[in-house]
């Protein structure tokens, strides 16, 4: 149970944590602003005058709720200071004892960290990639041991990528990959699958260690059908968008899909090429009627393929050329499902 502020919760969070905060925003920049000028004394004498018998019956109820779903929690704020022992007092006078975590959220983050960075210098890793909708997602999730650094992300690393969910903060998504991993390491020393990625995927930054460990690691390339590939993209991208802009706004659904579609073009515009994306500006509004009425779209699909052949396919066979003496196997889903099994 994380207590800090919801500001703070929303910077960097730890996996699984809950946010009920003994502060809310505007009284933890109060009571800072109290602290910075005259000290703790004063600051803790602000809180609890802020601390009506209202007010502390309100965290009271929502820190006991906590306890009741969560007989064996913890609670934790930014240090393991003076918010993690009032909430850890006032719960004890209530009857729950709930411990705090010493050193708080500081020390936690730091903690995973470290292990972060020990296991992309010596964790076993391997690593699935392919061309753009050949199903490198779908593979890990066929496969227990991986980090989905994508799904945690909220976003599928391409311009298309976005789920139309707020991604984490940079660092709650480090702390869930730290997490995610440490769990798998401590499992088992067999190795742990990942997705090739750049070195963004959405406003996410892969740190530098783990940029050099995916770098580094085995690859397992996966090879799937072209005419798959293309309705795989069709189906996670367009439709999938068209899907989120009817639930959320059925009336203006066709114009948000157009103007999704066209925005992400524009973003790759100038490595599309000038010719190539005035094509596809082209094909847009015809393909998108297409996929409106009839759910299927020739054109959609050509436009596809003017991505996946003119741009994303020259861009992988450019990388992989240079990775091919990291390549382990090669094989469709069911091939590289097998050799998983038999080799790790």
């Amino acid at each position: 149970m994380d207590v800090r502020a919801p500001v703070e919760f929303a910077r960097g969070s730890i996996p699984g944590a809950v946010n009920v905060p003994l502060l809310d925003d505007s009284q933890r920049a109060e009571i800072g602003t109290e602290y910075a000028e005259h000290g703790q004394d004063a600051a803790v004498k602000l809180g609890l005058a802020a601390a009506t018998q209202s007010i502390r019956q309100q965290r009271i109820a929502a820190w006991s709720a906590f306890a009741k779903e969560n007989p064996n929690g913890l609670l934790y704020c930014f240090r393991g200071g003076l918010r993690s022992r009032i909430t850890s007092d006032w719960l004890s006078e209530n009857g729950i004892d709930m411990p705090y975590v010493t050193g708080g959220y500081k020390a936690m983050r730091r903690w995973l960290i470290e292990q972060l960075e020990q296991l992309c210098s010596d964790g076993r890793m391997l690593v699935v990639s392919s061309t753009t909708g050949s199903g490198k997602t779908d593979l890990l999730c066929k496969w227990q041991r991986s980090v989905d650094l994508e799904g945690i992300a909220r976003h599928r690393g391409s311009a298309f990528g976005g789920t139309f969910t707020a991604q984490p903060s940079q660092a709650s998504w480090e702390n869930a990959v730290a997490a995610c991993w440490y769990r798998l390491s401590q499992q088992s020393e067999q190795p742990v699958l990942f997705e090739a990625e750049s070195h963004l995927i959405g406003r996410i930054s892969l740190p530098a260690c783990l940029q050099q460990a995916l770098g580094k690691a085995p690859l397992l390339a996966l090879e799937t059908p072209y005419e798959e590939r293309v309705e795989r993209i069709r189906k996670d991208y367009i439709h999938f968008a068209l899907q989120h802009f009817e639930a959320t706004d059925p009336q203006h659904a066709m114009q948000r899909l157009h103007d999704y579609a066209a925005g992400n073009l524009a973003r790759i515009q100038r490595r599309l090429g000038g010719e190539r994306y005035k094509r596809m500006m082209t094909l847009l509004p015809t393909a998108l009627e297409e996929v409106s009425a009839e759910g299927e779209s020739p054109s959609l699909d050509a436009m596809i393929e003017i991505m996946l052949i003119d741009y994303y396919d020259p861009l992988y066979n450019h990388k992989i050329e240079a990775r091919k003496n990291r390549i382990a196997v090669t094989g469709n889903e069911t091939e590289l499902l097998e050799w998983l099994g038999k080799n790790s």
